[in-house]
């Protein structure tokens, strides 16, 4: 499957309008098997920007491409200066009440699965297992030569090493992890090489032009196939990666629900999408299904 660099969706006018009623949502998990598929806009709350809602990241800022990415050495310094500067504050962000209430639904064996196309691990940080991360992890890094895994934390490590006293102020942090920086604010940054073969480091993510890999959007449409409902949370589904597990859901009969303030490019396929907060909206179905939520009250 390829990431299409395609990062705009203008949605239709004959699209249904949005609801505040978290009544299919309850009734949905109080059924079992809910398979949550994951956006942007859950991670919001955590400091997070998405990229399509208001004051979306895609406003000023476009991804890498997998193609300038491994095409272009200056491409590679540009992105790891401003990937490193951001995941100075990437890397302390910390599960929201919407991640901490899926978590807690996976606990109360509500939920058959949860897929994110989110890369920044906190699904895992509030709790949830078996979380398929499908667009992989900003915490791992991986090289394209001889194909080794390493923590971010050690690359950073390395990188701070290599560039002491690097400390630009950025514009702002993407969903991306990327900091949006200017030419010269990236200047000379030097970056590492693989330890094991002095190879390409990247992260352990699918940059948009980028193909995912098959077994693991196998394992995506498998946990489709075995669930009795789809809850999508905070994706706008533009980009094709997750819009097709909900085609498919929709295609099998399966319910699908949509959390999401905005129009999304699903919505004609749901049973319906709630206009609505991800965690009050989510809090809110814990506390009336009387499911404990940790790190606060569901309220």
């Amino acid at each position: 499957m390829r990431m299409r660099p395609t990062l705009s969706w203008t949605p239709a006018g004959d699209l249904p309008p949005g609801t505040t009623d978290l009544t299919p949502v309850a009734d949905a998990l109080v059924a079992g098997g809910v398979l949550v598929l994951s956006g942007a806009g859950i991670s919001t709350e955590s400091g997070i920007p998405d990229y399509r809602g208001e004051g979306g990241s895609l406003s000023r800022h476009t991804p890498m491409t997998y193609q300038d990415f491994t095409g272009s050495p200056q491409a590679r310094r540009r992105y790891w200066a401003r990937s490193h500067l951001g995941w100075r504050t990437f890397g302390r962000a910390r599960p929201n009440a919407g991640q901490r209430a899926v978590s807690a639904f996976g606990r109360q064996g509500l939920l058959s699965g949860v897929i994110t196309q989110n890369v920044d691990g906190l699904h895992r940080a509030a709790g949830s297992e078996g979380v398929v991360e499908l667009h992989g992890g900003l915490d791992r890094v991986v090289c394209l030569t001889c194909g080794a895994l390493s923590p971010r934390a050690v690359l950073a490590a390395r990188l701070e090493e290599a560039n002491a006293g690097f400390a630009p102020v950025a514009a702002g942090i993407n969903p991306d992890g990327d900091a949006d920086l200017t030419d010269e604010q990236v200047g000379d940054f030097q970056v590492v090489p693989c330890t094991v073969c002095g190879g390409v480091l990247k992260p352990d993510v699918v940059f948009f032009g980028e193909n995912v890999p098959p077994q693991r959007v196998e394992h995506c449409r498998s946990l489709v196939r075995a669930a009795n409902s789809l809850l999508v949370l905070g994706s706008s589904l533009t980009v094709m990666s997750g819009l097709r597990f909900v085609r498919q859901a929709a295609e099998a009969g399966k319910p699908v629900l949509i959390i999401n303030r905005d129009p999304t490019r699903g919505d004609r396929h749901a049973r319906t999408r709630i206009a609505l907060p991800l965690g009050a909206a989510l809090t809110a179905v814990a506390d009336r299904l009387g499911v404990p939520v940790e790190g606060g009250a569901a309220a």
